[in-house]
């Protein structure tokens, strides 16, 4: 198992979360391949989406691996008029993190991040440890605390 900075970040401030690796497969980044690889259903795996507002700039939203952002309600809950999605080519410098690997957890600067309200349902999440075929298992109220997200509704 590769220690990612994501994990390094969660043992320095003594939050508890575990990890799940898996092959993953470089023609299929999907969230859904993911969750089936860890054995979990797609509701409780998050990924991570990096966005634009019109207004605010940089947003992050962690939404279920089965589901699609609206961007109108991201827009309407961010204060923007206007989300769109960043562009794949400026993931790793806007984050430090590559398409696939994405954590909400440990990137470059600090942006507003919006976890949709699904995540509580669960004792456990899994988001990007931050490498490709790697996931944290953590508590959502824990992660929601860390990297101060606010809810999707």
């Amino acid at each position: 198992m590769t220690k990612t900075n994501a994990m390094r970040l969660l043992e320095q401030n003594k939050i508890a979360y575990e990890t799940a690796e898996y092959e993953y497969d470089e023609n299929n980044l999907s969230g859904i391949h993911a969750a089936e690889c860890i054995g979990l259903p797609a509701e409780q795996v998050f990924k991570t989406l990096v966005t634009k507002g019109d207004k605010t700039g940089i947003l992050v939203f962690c939404i279920p691996v089965n589901s699609e952002l609206d961007l109108k309600k991201a827009a309407a809950v961010s204060g923007n008029k206007k989300v769109e999605m960043t562009h794949m080519k400026d993931l790793l410098a806007l984050t430090g993190y590559i398409r696939g690997g994405c954590s909400p957890i440990g990137m470059k600067k600090k942006y507003p991040t919006y976890i949709d309200e699904t995540a509580v349902l669960f004792d456990k999440i899994a988001v990007s440890a931050g490498i490709r075929g790697q996931q944290i298992l953590i508590a959502p109220e824990d992660l929601i605390d860390f990297i101060q997200a606010s809810f999707l509704i």
